[in-house]
This record gives structure tokens, sequence and C-alpha cells, in this order.
């Protein structure tokens, strides 16, 4: 390439990134433009304090149900999955070996009945005897102890008939509690025998339900000081959220706290209590748990969009009565729903920026596009 024209071209290139750079920039605000904001106000308002924890459901009861006898299961009287009331038939067993033992044993008690009435009527005719002098002592004496020996034999008879009965109705398998039966664990047909490890079935109770949580060791005298205060009309209330914290499931009390601290981990135990009339929680899973230990009284709030961080903490901007900024250090206590509890650095009414920081500087003149309330 001749040196003439690569002469034309050096000239030529800065002005063509100049152009190339203003078209591509944006346009630069003049001097003295205000700067579009929007505001809110600091007001003092009522402010609920919580301590969040992760959570796991538990069913408030929990039943293995298992035969106490052997025996062939004729009939699941349930279906996996399903809701059931104490009380309800789960399992048939068949019941015609034990009503056979019932049977047995309630005759041998009516034969040794029989027995008894003979002999009691053949001691009152002794007596008669005796009292003529018709009998001797040892006759007599004899006679009184075959009565007694058979009164005896027949309350024998009486406990061995009630054992055969709670064997018959064992056959006769009812949920012990309310609440929902999982996946059976065996099948009609099967033979059972008595008080086998893996069980028939198993029965939550879910309505109620609990969740136990877990707190740091320095949140114990804060919860523990609102648990005294608590009562059956007022409670520690509890929030059972899923983990994205967007949907609330259920909402609670707190119903108990452990007896120890784990020295390992530095945490206590709690438990909460639920109704759980939707059915939103379920053994096993896993909640994000908002426990209100307090509510704090006419507190400074603004929202959470005024405060911003930097390098010397926290800070917003708040507008004069003239309308320029002012940068401010302040101090959050806690956030919650959306606002932030000023501890120190503002005053009631005033205004603060929250939206449009990023183009403000102190002294810098605003317009109010807008107030949030």
């Amino acid at each position: 390439m001749s040196s003439p024209l690569l002469h034309l071209l050096f000239r030529l290139l800065p002005a063509g990134l100049l152009l190339l750079a203003g078209g591509l920039a944006p346009a630069a605000r003049a001097e003295g433009d205000a700067i579009p904001v929007v505001v809110a106000t600091v007001k003092r308002q009522d402010m609920p304090v919580y301590l969040d924890a992760l959570g796991k459901v538990q069913a408030m009861n929990t039943v293995t149900v298992r035969t106490q006898v052997d025996g062939k299961i004729e009939q699941i009287a349930f279906r996996d999955g399903q809701e059931v009331h104490a009380g309800d038939l789960l399992v048939q067993i068949d019941p015609r070996p034990y009503q056979a033992e019932l049977d047995q044993t309630l005759a041998k008690r009516d034969q040794d009945l029989a027995q008894l009435a003979y002999a009691e009527r053949v001691l009152e005719r002794d007596s008669g005897l005796m009292k003529q002098g018709s009998l001797d002592q040892q006759t007599y004496d004899l006679q009184q102890a075959t009565v007694a020996q058979l009164k005896a034999l027949t309350k024998a008879d009486d406990a061995t008939v009630a054992s055969a009965r709670v064997r018959l109705d064992f056959t006769h398998i009812t949920a012990p509690i309310t609440g929902r039966v999982g996946l059976r664990l065996i099948d009609q047909g099967n033979l059972v025998r008595a008080n086998d490890a893996t069980g028939l079935l198993i029965i939550n109770q879910i309505h109620p339900i609990t969740v136990v949580f877990t707190l740091p060791e320095q949140d114990f005298q804060e919860v523990h000081t609102a648990a005294r205060r608590a009562t059956e009309e007022a409670p520690l209330t509890a929030l059972a959220l899923e983990r994205n914290n967007q949907e609330i499931l259920d909402t609670g009390r707190l119903d108990a706290i452990d007896n120890q601290i784990d020295e390992a981990s530095g945490t206590i135990r709690l438990k909460a209590v639920f109704e759980n009339k939707g059915r939103n929680l379920w053994p096993g899973q896993f909640v994000n748990l908002r426990l209100r230990v307090a509510e704090q009284q006419a507190v400074l709030v603004v929202p959470t969009a005024a405060v911003k961080a930097g390098a010397d903490g926290d800070y917003v901007y708040t507008i004069g009565a003239d309308n320029t900024a002012a940068l401010k250090i302040v101090k959050v206590a806690h956030t919650e729903a959306g606002l932030a509890l000023v501890a120190s650095g503002l005053t009631e009414g005033e205004r603060v920026v929250v939206d449009g920081q990023y183009l403000l500087q102190p002294k810098v003149r605003v317009q109010i596009k807008s107030t949030r309330p």
C-alpha cells in the first residue's frame, strides 16, 4: 500500500472511532438536569420478629400394626393410602381355630359348673345329716373341700375363657389410631405369625402433624422467654413454608422445646404442631419454618429496596425539602416482608429513594416520579 494512502487512513481512523462510540453510547445527561427517582417515606409501625429454621415434618403418632396371633389372612379391609379412623377394621385373620378354642373352654367351664352345682347339693344334704348325727365329720369335711376345689376350678375356667376370647378378638385387627394408611406390607392369603417384626401396615397420624426443627444455641433464651410468656390463647405462632419461601403451607404453634442443648452442634431441637387440614404437610417432608418470637412496637421501617450496601456499611439516599439527595449511613436491625427495621440513621417522615439510586450522588437534584406507600 502506498505511503499517501496509509497517511490518509491514519487521519480518518480516530474520527471513525469517535463516531462509532457516539452512536453506541447513551446520550450524556446535561449538567443540572434532575434525576428521576421513586421515593418512600420513613414511617413507624409494629413489626414482627421471626426466627428462621429448616424443619422436617413428622407424624404426630406412628403405629406399625402387627398381628398378635398366628393365622391366615382372610380379608384386607383397607386400601393403600386410605385414611382410617380408630376402631375401623383393617385385617381379618381366619378366626375358626380360635373360635374352636373358645368353644372348648366354654364347654369345660360348663362341665365344671355342673359338677360344682352337684357338689353343692350334696354338701347341703350332708349338712342336714350332720345336724341329725347321721354323718361323720370326716365325710362332711371331704365334701366341703370338693366344693371349694370345684369353685376354684370354675374361676380358672373363667380365666381360660377370657384368654380364648381375647385371642379370638385378636383375629379382628382394627386401627389403633386415626390416620393415613401407608402401602400394605402383606397380601391376602398369607400366613402371619404373632409379633412379626415386619408388621402388616403402618399408620401415620397427619391431622394434626408436627415439624421438628433446630435453632442455634444463641437463640435459646429469646425462644425460652417468649415461650414462657405464651398462653393457650396466644401461643407462639409458627409458619411452615415451601422451600422457595413463596407459599405458606400451614400456620401452627410451638409445642415443645427439647430438654437439652446438643453440645456437638450447638443447637436445640424444637417441635411445632400444625392442624394440617389441607394435608399440605407430609411426614418426611422438609419445610422452611418461621417462629414468631416477638413484635416490636412503633419502630422505624423503610422498604428494603432503599437500603444499599457500601464500604462504610448500609446506606440510603434521602431527599431533602429542596429535592437534593443526601447519603446517610444506617443500621438495619432486621428485615421482614420487604421492610427493613432501621435502628439508627433515619427519622420518621424522611423521604428515601427506593428506585434510581444508581445515578445519584450527594447534593444532586432529583425529580420525584412517584411515592410508594
